[in-house]
């Protein structure tokens, strides 16, 4: 916790806060799990690949705040930042990046404040992702809390190539050779292509399979119709 005040006082608003932080995501990521699990149970896919989240360390909250120019104080904290608490969706493929997103902001309790899409406006460095913030309700015992939490949701190609782009970032602490920049966004174009290509491949397979079952049903009713 270092530049965080270190008062008793302070201690405790610092666990405080960093418990609704840690409630909200649960609450978050339990939605999320539930989502998905309707669609299998109602349609036989699912249409997230994996779930990660986490909460932002105090030296990394420190670090925001200095970097957007705000003194280091918990108040300034919980109304600066928005991605305290995170959860990032991967999905299978770009159009389930939009349904996921739609249903997480139509649950009745979920304040979505607001909405940054990557994907129909990449960074220029060729990032995608779908970015959304939103507060869930922390019930506590003397009432309800709302509490954000940053959602980032993409493909399993696009996770990929962030991954390798952040190792990159972090490496060269953000000052990258030009050659290896436009090596990454050239990537970045790539990985476009092949997301399109996947969910291209997918409908493909989807409509294969549902014209065997019907040729198959289809012959199971003339069989009936025979005996």
């Amino acid at each position: 916790m270092s530049n965080i005040p270190k008062s008793d006082d302070q201690v405790d608003q610092w666990r405080s806060v960093m418990f609704l932080y840690d409630s909200a995501l649960k609450k978050v990521n339990t939605k999320i799990e539930i989502l998905n699990n309707e669609f299998v149970n109602r349609y036989d896919y699912n249409p997230i690949e994996h779930i990660k989240s986490r909460l932002k360390t105090a030296d990394s909250i420190v670090k925001k705040l200095k970097k957007d120019g705000h003194d280091v104080t918990i108040e300034n904290m919980m109304e600066h930042l928005s991605d305290i608490a995170g959860i990032r969706i991967i999905c299978s493929f770009t159009s389930d990046i939009y349904q996921i997103a739609e249903m997480i902001a139509h649950q009745a309790d979920v304040t979505v404040l607001h909405v940054k899409d990557y994907i129909k406006n990449p960074k220029p460095n060729g990032y995608k992702s779908y970015h959304m913030v939103v507060t869930v309700p922390v019930y506590l015992s003397d009432g309800p809390v709302e509490t954000k939490v940053e959602v980032q949701i993409r493909s399993v190609a696009m996770d990929f190539w962030a991954s390798l782009e952040h190792k990159i970032a972090y490496k060269f602490e953000g000052n990258a050779p030009e050659n290896l920049l436009k090596e990454l966004k050239a990537c970045a174009d790539i990985v476009d292509m092949l997301d399109a290509k996947m969910f291209s491949l997918n409908e493909a397979i989807t409509a294969y399979a549902a014209e065997q079952r019907r040729q198959e049903q289809q012959a199971a009713k003339t069989e009936e119709e025979f005996l």
